[in-house]
């Protein structure tokens, strides 16, 4: 079986159609999924989209490219998480300097203290910590260090950084998540952390309703799509898509602390 580790199922192009899509990625054998907040606005959706079925969970936390929104404190994010037993993750969070419109890094600072306010909670919370980083990994680095090296634990979903990033993610005892762009034909160093991952510390993702696997690049991706990046990560290794299959589906309850219903398994 497969798991989707990061989707957006409450997005234009996946809610609207959410008993289709849900049905699609049990017949895909994607058993379970974690579906991702990214504003502190958006998670009663979030939420009420992962309590409709029992192979579903929850973030809480605002994405590092949104502003304008409610800026939540620790307290806050442990309140929203502590109250609802479908939340297995604080984010995801992390910094994006990918769009910096015209102003410089040192204006990002509020992206850094975001940052730092999720590492708080996901450490009091006891929760692992979902990443999002873009043009931003020497400084997405420092802070975790700065902030929780050794305690802290989590993911760097949707990796589209270099190898050494990859061995520094590690370092910090966190898992590395791919999702479709490893299937692209660019994605020549990609493929080379999909091949020195430990098998132990790998998740495979959609972060549908975006980058859709081969073949399916350019429409709107979904959870059932994620045995494409599995399948692609086994011809890297050389392995069977059954192991990549099992490897991610038991990192994925270990990290997050879950056990996919029997029934879905």
């Amino acid at each position: 079986m497969f798991v989707d580790s990061h989707c957006h199922l409450s997005f234009p192009g996946l809610r609207e159609r959410l008993p289709e899509v849900l049905r699609d990625m049990q017949a895909a054998q994607v058993r379970a999924a974690l579906v991702i907040c990214t504003t502190v606005e958006e998670f009663p959706e979030v939420s009420a989209i992962a309590h409709t079925a029992p192979y579903l969970w929850a973030s809480v936390g605002v994405h590092p490219d949104n502003e304008g929104v409610h800026e939540p404190s620790v307290d806050e994010l442990l309140q929203l998480a502590h109250g609802d037993a479908r939340v297995v993750a604080i984010g995801e969070t992390g910094l994006d300097y990918y769009r910096l419109g015209g102003r410089s890094i040192a204006d990002m600072a509020w992206q850094r203290e975001r940052f730092r306010v999720h590492i708080r909670a996901a450490l009091a919370a006891d929760l692992p910590l979902i990443i999002h980083t873009r043009s931003a990994s020497d400084d997405t680095l420092a802070i975790l260090r700065e902030e929780g090296q050794g305690r802290v634990r989590g993911v760097f979903h949707c990796f589209t950084e270099t190898v050494s990033v990859a061995r520094a993610a590690l370092d910090l005892g966190f898992h590395v998540s791919l999702s479709g762009i490893v299937t692209f034909r660019n994605a020549g160093e990609l493929r080379e952390v999909a091949r020195m991952l430990p098998l132990e510390r790998l998740l495979i993702e959609t972060d549908s309703p975006y980058l859709a696997p081969v073949p399916y690049r350019g429409k709107t991706n979904t959870p059932a799509y994620v045995p494409h990046v599995a399948a692609e990560i086994a011809r890297e290794r050389g392995a069977e898509l059954a192991q990549i299959a099992e490897a991610s589906t038991r990192n994925f309850e270990r990290l997050f602390g879950v056990q996919i219903p029997q029934e879905h398994a």
